[in-house]
């Protein structure tokens, strides 16, 4: 990360921007076992209570390190019910990083969070639908399966 992904400008000046980062030697005694961290890198993004919403073990390249850091946040905001700010987070995944390894997922959570958000179950089936059409092998479409009988 520290040779090909943070020198990144792009990746750089969002870290500055949407985070307070914060790196840990991964034999910290007290916060790699708090943590669990058995593998690097790790990657945590943590609200401002050091809740985790979201993670990711490994190499990410520049072109996957900003989507993965917008549906970190896109996590937070809807765990902490803000749908509105969420679904910003997600489109933006959606809609500027297409090609990214994180548009599935921020699909099926946008459908979920829509669906908190109106009570509108016909969201869901949409979301399936979309993601049975783009990523018929992902994990999220398989996930969103049973919403095919909305």
């Amino acid at each position: 990360m520290d040779a090909v992904t943070y020198p990144n400008e792009s990746v750089a000046t969002f870290i500055k921007e949407k985070f307070i980062p914060l790196r840990v030697a991964y034999d910290h005694p007290e916060l790699s076992k708090k943590f669990n961290v058995t593998w690097t890198p790790a990657l945590f993004i943590l609200d401002e209570e050091g809740v985790i919403h979201h993670s990711a073990v490994g190499f990410l390249p520049p072109e996957e390190f900003i989507p993965f850091g917008l549906l970190g946040l896109a996590k937070v905001a809807f765990d902490k019910g803000r749908y509105d700010q969420a679904l910003c987070f997600f489109d933006n995944v959606i809609d500027r990083h297409p090609e990214s390894s994180a548009v599935p997922e921020a699909i099926y959570l946008k459908a979920v969070c829509l669906f908190k958000k109106t009570n509108d179950a016909s969201v869901l089936k949409k979301a399936y639908e979309e993601l049975t059409v783009r990523f018929p092998q992902s994990e999220w479409t398989k996930r969103a399966y049973p919403y095919r009988l909305l």
